[in-house]
């Protein structure tokens, strides 16, 4: 038997709130029929979720695996019927717009308001993933990856062009890069999802099995950029995302040195879901000022290549 959300609920509020009485008073129920609700979800499931004492009620360890499993099923039962009442109401629903962090910081974020401008009646919300077992429900994802991704229709937006930067300051600590095989000394800065980068940049450049000195990984984009121009090492990464630090000098790209990737930054749209205007509108938008980017990221300089 599935549980009911009541006890899903009843669970949940003792588990944050730490007792039963607190917990009634957040749910609207009696003290009595919440620990009914959480003895019924443990007779269910055949375990104790609660450890109850004097200084209140505690997770057990069963406790601690079930919480975020309940957490996502309640958080969809009510996103679910938050999506339904505004197609009931005949109101307009939002946008519900998911992309990687550094996407929103490097680009979107100083264009959007002129989105916003346009279209007032559009309600835009920016969504994140939340844990492995919740995801916010989106109506366009940004993902930076290959793909394809099965289920959903995809359009190139920007990111192909990788470029290896670092620091002045860095590349005169480990003596430069004067010839490709010198990378091999490199403290590389990488993204922990996105290792493929160093093996296409050394297959194209010849260094099939390369490694370098060290690696260190992180989980965003926007932090490696901050390590590499503190002197942290050297990174593989889009140029469209280095234009100010390059253009100011915090970065370098020594030799012109990077490739063409398979990887880049999409656009997803789920294709079993209907699109309403306002998705539409933020779609073409989206698009149109990608195309733009692209077609405004001047190339570098040219340099002597490593040889």
């Amino acid at each position: 038997m599935l549980p009911s959300v009541p006890a899903v609920r009843a669970f949940l509020a003792v588990a944050r709130l730490g007792s039963t009485a607190r917990a009634a008073e957040a749910v609207h129920l009696t003290q009595s029929a919440v620990s009914k609700q959480v003895r019924t979800l443990e007779a269910q499931l055949g375990v104790t979720l609660l450890e109850r004492g004097p200084q209140g009620a505690k997770l057990t360890e069963a406790g601690a695996i079930y919480r975020p499993y309940a957490e996502a099923a309640l958080e969809q039962f009510e996103r679910g019927a938050r999506r339904l009442s505004e197609r009931l109401a005949g109101r307009r629903p939002p946008v519900r717009l998911h992309m990687i962090a550094i996407v929103g910081e490097r680009w979107l974020m100083r264009r959007f308001p002129d989105f916003a401008a346009q279209h007032p009646e559009i309600d835009v919300q920016f969504t994140n993933y939340v844990s492995e077992n919740e995801t916010e429900d989106a109506d366009i994802d940004i993902r930076f990856g290959t793909g394809p991704w099965a289920g959903f229709e995809q359009h190139y937006l920007f990111g192909r062009e990788i470029v290896l930067v670092a620091s002045p300051a860095y590349l005169e600590r480990i003596g430069g890069l004067a010839r490709i095989a010198d990378i091999q000394q490199l403290t590389l800065l990488q993204h922990f999802q996105m290792p493929a980068l160093w093996a296409e940049f050394t297959e194209l450049h010849g260094m099939r099995g390369a490694v370098p000195a060290h690696t260190i990984r992180y989980g965003y984009f926007s932090v490696i950029i901050e390590a590499a121009a503190a002197g942290l090492g050297a990174a593989l990464l889009p140029r469209c995302f280095v234009r100010d630090e390059l253009r100011g000098g915090k970065l370098v790209n020594p030799a012109g040195v990077g490739f063409d990737s398979v990887s880049a930054c999409w656009l997803l749209l789920p294709s079993d879901r209907p699109r309403f205007p306002g998705a539409v509108a933020l779609t073409d938008w989206l698009l149109d000022e990608a195309r733009a980017f692209r077609d405004g990221d001047p190339s570098a300089k040219a340099s002597p290549a490593l040889s």
